[in-house]
């Protein structure tokens, strides 16, 4: 009988598979609003269906798991009063955009959440910011990233182009305006995640959806960002990419497996959470954390 070769290139000269990079975590700030009214009771993207029942205890719970997760990595979470009656104001990120102490004030589209702009107006100006007004509708963080001292900013669904504009004049940064083109993936935030990125410029990686953006977005975002994790559509409707990264610390959708792993592969740390309850009303770990930029 011939015997199996065991190997056929030598030990000393096999292929090694590179190490990932060390990833470095940063201390950051969020936002966050407490879902003690939070509840389907309209639908404004397809994610929602008010005939069916939500736990609004369940997802106070899960809520409070993630706030103590920010808390373990080091990071620091302040709060915004929930308010009676506006049950979407746990997704705290579409209330504004922050960078260098300054924040861009959200303009909602739909009428049923137009009301939480002034709780945040309030709260911005109570702690230091300096706010300025929007002319054009926009979702806040929901369509705007900071990238390595690049804005990203989407449009098509939740916030107008005429709002990159505003944002290159209130912050005097580049802003790359992207089109998203998929009603699934209605904001960038559910498209797109910053893994990486220095407050002061320098380099940046993503993870994103292409199909989740026009022909000219998917070619701008290759050409910027060639170092880049593509998730699966299939993974990116259970809002895997609505996750949020310190550097090195990802906290990302528990069932978003492939996503984890490839995070993991590139030297990130998952930190994966459940937050069912909020996808109901579409929803994820960056839709309710607000990154403030001082």
């Amino acid at each position: 009988m011939a015997r199996t070769l065991l190997h056929t290139i030598p030990p000393t000269t096999a292929a090694r598979p590179a190490a990932a990079p060390t990833r470095t975590a940063t201390r950051r700030s969020y936002l966050m609003c407490r879902p003690e009214y939070f509840t389907v009771s309209y639908a404004i993207n397809p994610f929602m269906h008010p005939d069916e029942p939500t736990d609004t205890a369940l997802a106070v719970r899960q809520w409070d798991a993630l706030r103590d997760v920010y808390r373990g990595l080091g990071h620091e979470v302040e709060f915004l009063a929930p308010v009676p009656g506006l049950v979407d104001m746990v997704f705290a990120a579409n209330g504004g955009f922050t960078v260098d102490g300054r924040a861009y004030l959200a303009s909602f589209a739909y009428p049923e959440r137009r009301p939480e702009a002034d709780s945040f107006r309030a709260w911005f100006a109570a702690h230091g910011f300096e706010t300025h007004e929007p002319a054009s509708v926009n979702e806040g963080e929901g369509d705007f990233a900071f990238a390595g001292g690049v804005i990203l900013a989407g449009h098509g669904f939740r916030s107008t182009a005429d709002s990159h504009t505003e944002l290159a004049r209130v912050f005097g940064r580049e802003v790359l305006s992207l089109r998203l083109v998929d009603e699934r993936f209605y904001h960038l935030d559910v498209a797109l995640t910053v893994l990486d990125s220095a407050a002061t410029g320098g380099p940046a990686r993503i993870a994103y959806l292409p199909s989740a953006f026009d022909e000219a977005g998917q070619a701008l975002l290759a050409q910027r960002f060639p170092d880049s994790i593509i998730v699966s559509e299939q993974e990116a409707a259970i809002l895997a990419l609505n996750s949020v990264s310190d550097g090195r610390n990802v906290v990302v959708a528990q069932d978003a497996h492939d996503y984890i792993a490839a995070l993991a592969g590139a030297g990130y740390t998952p930190v994966p959470v459940d937050l069912s309850e909020l996808l109901k009303s579409g929803g994820g770990v960056k839709c309710v954390s607000q990154e403030l930029r001082r």
